[in-house]
Parts: structure tokens; sequence; C-alpha cells
């Protein structure tokens, strides 16, 4: 008799059945644009419609995919909508700059990406985790999506940035909700591309938190440049260091700079601590797979002390880790706009429409999956990822825009699976019951209270 149990279900909006009326759609989209979809996106290669702003098309077929985000990418620029709520937060960093803009920095962060200063960020990693669990060994009850945001920034202050942050912790966290509550949220207006001019309600309560953020990363720079005044033999060879080499009549200005540290001060953590939120999350509801996963972290630790080689040694967690990056997605979806119409098979893509590939439609396709809405971490397994289309899962992107931070987020999210796992048992209590929510990133509206338990 087969007793393994029914797969978990984790909480998601389920597809409409009816579309909504204009106003019903702004509402939901200020809300949360995941309630938005219908059961065609979840089951049709491509919708081609026309939208509150203009054509729209929702590409879930892996080879349309493809075509957009790698064949042709020169054809398309990141999407109108997308860049009016972005760019008032990010202005020139990596996610929203465009052109030869774009090129620089990208060329200029490059080098602190590569495996070989990647695997040089392990024992960092390390070291912060191990500092950070030491909160827990009493046991009982903490919000892990706040926690995994404390531990996130704690790393990327330690590994980007030398723990050479401005600011605390603390404030930190409560502005980035803050920041995302208002700045990073779709307004009615932009949807309906109103003209710039018109005041957005939700930037203007913004930004005091924008403000916050742009201190931070000024006093960030002028310890920094402090420091190679004082000690240059001192000053360390990390993100930081590089960004302000790079600048120059060849390379970046100081605004792009700064614009490149609040990106990654921002969106850098905050896409891993949604990830390992959920991951956790998921695991404790299907204590089957949580065993599995401890069983595995307790023989790699067992005999290998070396961080940089536990992705490897580790592809039960890893997968686990996968299925919910495909469940929740921390970026839930990638808009661009073609410059010039053209065909794609039989699709029609006229110039500004706004194409959606949606990492959170495209993961739960029913065409796409076997049980899409299932936490199943045996997909990811080792015989049965090789199986899985390149463009059916997104969750770091694809093409010349892929997340330059993918290395750096997979090793930095097992060596804190390995150390949270090992040591504690995390399990949901009775208000543990969070809802997807997108706002920049897949939040867990009413946050994942869990009781920790030392193992």
């Amino acid at each position: 008799m087969d007793t393994q149990p029914a797969p978990f279900v984790p909480p998601a909006p389920k597809p409409r059945t009816s579309p909504p009326s204009t106003l019903e759609m702004i509402r939901i989209v200020y809300r949360n644009p995941l309630e938005l979809w219908g059961e065609p996106t979840y089951n049709e290669p491509w919708i081609s419609a026309k939208g509150a702003g203009g054509p729209l098309v929702i590409a879930n077929d892996p080879g349309l995919i493809r075509h957009v985000l790698v064949d042709n990418a020169k054809n398309y620029k990141m999407a109108t909508v997308r860049q009016k709520i972005l760019r008032p937060i990010l202005r020139d960093g990596l996610l929203t700059a465009e052109g030869e803009v774009w090129k620089r920095s990208r060329k200029a962060m490059a080098p602190v990406f590569t495996p070989r200063h990647i695997f040089g960020f392990a024992q960092p990693m390390l070291k912060r985790t191990l500092e950070f669990v030491t909160r827990y060994e009493a046991g009982g009850t903490s919000d892990i999506a706040h926690d995994m945001t404390l531990l996130t920034y704690d790393i990327l202050a330690e590994t980007l940035f030398s723990g050479e942050i401005a600011g605390e912790p603390g404030g930190f966290e409560n502005e980035i909700d803050r920041l995302f509550e208002t700045m990073g949220r779709v307004d009615p207006l932009d949807l309906l591309r109103a003209p710039d001019w018109l005041p957005r309600l939700t930037r203007i309560r913004g930004r005091k938190t924008m403000a916050y953020f742009r201190k931070i990363v000024t006093d960030t720079v002028k310890m920094r440049e402090e420091k190679f005044r004082r000690h240059p033999d001192a000053v360390p060879q990390d993100f930081l260091t590089l960004l302000l080499e790079a600048e120059g009549p060849d390379g970046l200005t100081r605004p792009e700079v700064e614009d490149n540290i609040i990106t990654f001060i921002g969106a850098g953590h905050e896409t891993t601590a949604r990830a390992l939120g959920w991951t956790l999350y998921c695991l404790a509801e299907s204590p089957w797979e949580r065993d599995r996963v401890e069983q595995e972290i307790d023989q790699v630790l067992a005999r290998e002390p070396d961080p940089t080689k536990w992705l490897d040694a580790m592809p039960l967690t890893r997968a686990a880790f996968d299925e919910a990056l495909r469940l929740y997605p921390p970026a839930p979806s990638i808009n661009r706009e073609p410059i010039v119409p053209e065909m794609w098979k039989d699709l029609y893509i006229p110039k500004h429409a706004a194409v959606l590939v949606m990492p959170w439609v495209v993961h739960r396709h029913r065409k796409l999956w076997d049980r899409p809405d299932a936490f199943l971490p045996e997909r990811f397994h080792p015989g049965n990822r090789e199986k899985i289309d390149r463009f059916q899962y997104l969750p770091f992107g694809a093409g010349p825009r892929v997340c330059i931070g993918a290395s750096f987020a997979m090793q930095e999210a097992i060596i804190a699976l390995a150390i949270l796992l090992s040591r504690f048992r995390f399990d949901t209590t009775a208000e543990t019951k969070p809802w997807p929510v997108q706002k920049l990133t897949t939040q867990p509206q009413g946050g994942l209270p869990m009781r920790i338990t030392p193992r």
C-alpha cells in the first residue's frame, strides 16, 4: 500500500472564471496583481488582448518566452509600466537601466559575480548565518518572513559591503517594508498610462522612505571613501570598492554608482529572503519532505566542512528550494515592450504592447507541469530537473538581463538552509496563514509565524 501522503498544496489565488470590469481590474492590480489572472492564462500558450493601457500579450509558451527574452531581445525594451514603478526607486540601477548605461553597469559588476568571487563569499555567508541563528537557541515562536529579511541583509552587508553599510539593520528592515508598500506597487494611473505630471499618491507616501535609503547610500559611500584616504591598504576588494573603481569618464557616474548600491541593498537581499521564508514554510507543511532534507543536511555537514561544496552535495535541499521558487517566484512578472511590431508563428505582437512573461503563471501552467499547484520537490531531483525546459522555469529570468546574482543567491540559500535546518525544526502554528501578495516581490501577507525547536 502506498503510504506517501498527498502533497501539500500551498495557498494561492484561484484562477478567475470571468474577466473583471476595468474598475475592478484597477482595484485588484493595486491590491494584489496575482489575483487578476483567469483560467485561460493558466491553460493557453499565449493570450493577446486589449488591456486598460493598450494591447496586452501574455507569453506562456517556452518558445515564445525564449524569443522575447533571448532570440529577439534587441527588439524588446523594459515595459513602460514597470519602469514607472521601479525607476523612481532604483533610477539607473542594474534592474532599470537601459542601453549604454545598462551595458556599463553590467560590465562593471561582472567581476564581483565570477565563480571565484562567489566561492570567496561562502565563508562570510556561513559566519553571518551561524551568528544569526543563536537567537533561536531558546526556541519559541518567530515571524520567519521578518527574520529571513534580517539574515539576508546581514549576509549582503558582510559579503558585498564588508560589513560597512551605514544605518541600523532593524531600522532598515522596517523601512524596506514601507518602501515596497508605497513605491513598489502599481499605481492605477500607471496602468492607464497617464502622463507623468499627474501625481501618484502611492509615490508621494513613499518619498520619506526613499530619502532614508538615499541617505544610507550616501553615508555608505562616504565611509568607504574615507577608508580609501586614511587606510588605502585596508580597503576590501568587495562590491562597493569595485563599483567606486568603475567610476570615471568611461565607466559609471557617481549617481549610477549610488543607484546600483541601492538596487542591491533593496532588491538583492529581498528576493532571497522571500524564497527562504517560503521554503521553510512549505517544508514545515510537508514533514515527510523535511525529514529527507534534514537527513541529507546532517550527512553532508558531518563529512564536508567546506560550504562551497554544499550546493552540489545537497540535491534534495536544493530541490526543495527550487520548488519553493517555482511556487512563489520572488520576481513574479517580467515585463517587456516591443520597439517594432513583429510576428511569432501566428501571433501578432503590436508596437507598444505590454508583453508579460510571468513566472507566477508559467510556473503554475497546466500544460507545462504535472500537479502544478502542489509542492513536489521531486520535480527538481537529479534525473528529473534535466527534463524541465529552460524557459518554463524562470526564477532568475533569462537572456541578457538574467539576474547577475543568481549564483550568489543559490549559494547563500543553501548555506542558510543547511545551518537553519541542521540546528532547528520549523513548524507552522494556528496563526500561520500566509497569503501571497505581489508587491515588488511575492510576499507572505500576514507574515510566517513559526514555532522553532532546537533539534
